[in-house]
């Protein structure tokens, strides 16, 4: 999974972004001012966007305003120290889907973006079913009858990210796009080279290559 934070405090952004990448494993890129992440979220696919309201520039209710109009149904938590009654609502009216006041902590947040990408993804159980795994995102732990397996970074977000998406084929460039962070390099051939472990570790018929099309791993075991 990808996210973007625009937050204009950069020392909080880079805390709240270690926390992502070490406790959820997704992929996190940061903006600082509100013009710049209102660039970013329109240029790439996001799963989730952590939105300051104070920024710099362009305020945090004009980029979400902006993405609103735009059409772009992106989850965005509001990160903001605004906690009157009203200004939470002016938030969540504006098109927010959720809301949390400064200070806060990591395991709130955490859970927090969690529900909202599972809610994006239509998963609603925090356990992800899907060809005879469960995937726990809050503790990256990955089972097939009843084995627990500890993944690589790369290699559980690719596994979470297709089991979301299970039983659609999922292009090669859109995996690109939800695996890494702008600053990432990516090299032509990584994807198969993580779906050929993928498939020694849980079975060679999980994942289905489609060719031309890109991947499906499959809803339910043969």
């Amino acid at each position: 999974m990808r996210v973007l934070i625009i937050e204009d405090e950069e020392r909080l952004a880079r805390n709240i972004a270690r926390v992502l990448r070490e406790a959820a494993s997704y992929a996190v890129d940061i903006a600082v001012e509100g013009e710049d992440g209102l660039h970013l979220a329109r240029s790439n696919p996001y799963d989730l966007i952590l939105l300051d309201l104070m920024l710099p520039k362009v305020g945090g209710l004009e980029v979400l305003r902006a993405l609103r109009s735009e059409g772009r149904r992106v989850p965005v938590l509001v990160l903001t120290a605004r906690d009157r009654p009203e200004d939470i609502v002016h938030g969540l009216d504006s098109g927010s889907d959720d809301y949390l006041t400064k200070p806060f902590e990591m395991a709130e947040l955490l859970a927090r973006c969690r529900a909202l990408v599972r809610r994006s993804y239509d998963r609603p159980d925090p356990v992800i079913r899907a060809g005879g795994l469960e995937i726990d995102p809050r503790r990256r732990a990955v089972r097939q009858a009843g084995r627990e397996h500890v993944l690589p970074t790369m290699e559980y977000r690719l596994i979470e990210y297709l089991a979301m998406r299970a039983g659609q084929v999922v292009s090669k460039e859109d995996i690109l796009e939800h695996l890494y962070d702008f600053d990432a390099e990516r090299f032509s051939n990584v994807i198969e080279v993580y779906v050929s472990s993928l498939r020694k570790r849980f079975g060679p018929e999980l994942i289905r290559t489609l060719r031309g099309q890109g991947y499906r791993l499959v809803e339910a075991p043969a």
